[in-house]
């Protein structure tokens, strides 16, 4: 892929809107396209945190493995969304995983020292890089007393304000959720089971606070949701 093509790329990443055009055509340099297929690993637990990671195109999900080998997903990414990032506020070796969950998924990757000089020389990614760590943590701390203090509809049904708030998009009274995500990807997400997040999702249709299609939502009312 030609810098040309990168730089495009970059313009599309609202995380590095701040950047001049000379600092984004730097960037283009400085980083390296690569495809990757489905199910294949990006990077694995215990790996060197080198790189800095840009999705282009594709979900990349985000996750770990429990002492009895269950898989534990923390984040499902779409296109847009950086993640490695760790690697800038001390992780020396991967603490999860990274893993393709279509085919054809592009990410741009840039080594973390490159990342950081351009943090240096811009106060404002710096700030917004920071800002996004915080709020991943942030995000894995309520996860983590969610886990601890709720039960499985409660974990399903906040996972679905937690979509509405983040991606979803207001029609009226009601809000839109797209999203390419199976039960069992819910299921993963929340620490429940397929059957449970079936049971819920039905139980909220059946009641008219949902309406659901293939890979979408429709939230009637998200204040009504319980």
């Amino acid at each position: 892929m030609s810098a040309e093509t990168r730089l495009w790329h970059l313009k599309n990443f609202n995380l590095l809107e701040s950047l001049s055009q000379e600092e984004k055509m730097k960037m283009a340099e400085m980083i390296r396209d690569q495809s990757i297929k489905k199910g294949e690993y990006i990077y694995f637990p215990e790996e060197s945190s080198k790189n800095i990671y840009f999705l282009k195109e594709g979900r990349v999900k985000i996750g770990s493995y429990s002492d009895d080998g269950k898989e534990i997903i923390k984040a499902i990414l779409q296109p847009g969304e950086i993640f490695g990032e760790l690697s800038l506020v001390g992780e020396e070796k991967r603490s999860d995983f990274a893993q393709a969950m279509d085919n054809n998924v592009i990410i741009c990757s840039m080594q973390m020292q490159d990342m950081e000089m351009m943090m240096q020389q811009n106060a404002s990614l710096n700030f917004k890089v920071t800002k996004l760590i915080g709020f991943r943590l942030r995000k894995v701390e309520r996860r983590l007393e969610s886990l601890i203090f709720k039960d499985a509809r409660t974990r399903i049904i906040d996972f679905i304000k937690d979509m509405a708030k983040e991606q979803g998009k207001k029609i009226g009274d009601e809000i839109l959720v797209k999203h390419f995500l199976t039960h069992q990807d819910i299921a993963n997400l929340t620490a429940t089971s397929r059957q449970t997040v079936t049971t819920v999702l039905n139980d909220l249709k059946d009641n008219d606070l949902i309406y659901m299609e293939r890979n979408k939502f429709l939230i009637r009312d998200i204040n009504k949701l319980e």
